[in-house]
């Protein structure tokens, strides 16, 4: 056992899930399914790690789109987790922040708190410019990602890959 872990964080990671139903939503007024690096990122992180792909969908980013796509997967009984990445910055384009803030029923500071500590680190006071952001709606995770693939990988290997299960076993237990 880690020293940084409590015996109950690993009884409840080897309590959670093996493979979570992973809904992924880019957000982008350029990218295509074919010119999507970070989703397709995104998406292969989490099948090598055993999770599935329920939906896949690159949009504008459009606050109503946005609402209407995240509130119908968050009540769709086949995903746990609904993963985005773009619009989180403060472009006036960028709106994925404010869409999904507004859905969220309980928010995980600690997703953005954490993902701009680790962003300082590799880009210097930039990070501040992310709305990178987590939480639940109802029993389902929403994690929302900045769209650049270095800003992807960052949140994907320290922070998503490690405590997804552990988040879905959380909120649903």
């Amino acid at each position: 056992m880690s020293h940084n872990q409590s015996p109950s964080v690993q009884e409840h990671r080897a309590a959670a899930p093996d493979s979570i139903r992973c809904a992924v939503l880019t957000l982008s007024d350029t990218r295509t399914p074919e010119t999507d690096k970070s989703g397709a990122f995104i998406i292969e992180s989490l099948r090598k790690t055993g999770h599935t792909i329920a939906d896949y969908r690159v949009t504008p980013d459009d606050p109503q789109t946005i609402t209407s796509l995240v509130t119908g997967w968050a009540a769709d009984d086949g995903i746990d987790a609904i993963l985005t990445n773009g619009g989180t910055g403060i472009a006036r384009r960028d709106s994925t922040y404010d869409a999904l803030t507004g859905l969220l029923d309980k928010r995980l500071d600690g997703f953005g708190e954490l993902f701009r500590m680790l962003s300082y680190e590799e880009i210097g006071a930039a990070a501040m410019l992310s709305r990178a952001v987590a939480g639940a709606i109802g029993d389902t995770i929403v994690i929302a990602m900045p769209g650049s693939s270095n800003a992807v990988k960052l949140a994907m290997q320290k922070l998503v890959l490690p405590e997804l299960r552990h988040l879905v076993y959380e909120l649903r237990k």
